[in-house]
């Protein structure tokens, strides 16, 4: 049993991983031809929770509970894995990457999210704002201006060789690309 504990806390390759989160597209369609995405979730708990006559949120919710289950499954298993399973050692980054972000005022890299933008102390201010309520709302604007999440698209549409989710995977990886490289050290330079 230490064995098996000891294999899953450890990072698990991509030849590992990627095929079993592939596994969960025809496990879906096999048990209910349901689709695999993340970003309906919110809008069904917007319908189950504050019932009102707009017509985005009139509809019948109950028929997509499956989904709320799934999310809230993805809540429990990432606590057991944070808590109960997590990994003593730092998170392992390619060294460019930390060469690059410790260039851009990046120093921690201690905890799964740099505490130097992800910290309560950053909440408050211009820095959280930029990167809590800009970031989350155009997260969110995006989500919601492309028909869903990335993982909707880039996991599922792509599986079933939909048109929209390759075009939507392209728009997420090059907006990825722009921010990363472009917009991201100008925010930095701001602080």
């Amino acid at each position: 049993m230490d064995s098996v504990l000891n294999f899953i806390k450890q990072p698990w390759p991509w030849y590992l991983a990627g095929p079993l989160i592939g596994l969960t597209v025809p496990a879906l369609l096999l048990v209910g031809n349901k689709s695999f995405g993340i970003s309906s979730s919110l809008r069904h708990i917007c319908a189950a929770c504050f019932p009102s006559k707009i017509p985005f949120f009139t509809y019948n919710w109950k028929k997509e509970v499956w989904n709320l289950f799934f999310v809230a499954g993805i809540a429990i298993g990432g606590f057991i894995a944070s808590i109960l399973l997590a990994n003593p050692n730092p998170v392992q980054l390619n060294p460019q990457t930390v060469a690059d972000l410790q260039q851009l005022g990046v120093k921690d890299f201690s905890h799964l999210l740099p505490i130097d933008i992800f910290s309560f102390e950053n909440l408050f201010s211009l820095k959280g704002l930029f990167f809590f309520v800009l970031g989350g709302f155009l997260v969110g604007f995006g989500t919601r201006y492309a028909g869903g999440c990335t993982s909707g698209h880039s996991i599922m549409g792509l599986s079933n060789l939909q048109w929209p989710s390759l075009v939507a995977t392209i728009a997420f990886m090059l907006g990825g690309f722009i921010m990363t490289w472009l917009i991201l050290p100008q925010i930095f330079n701001l602080f």
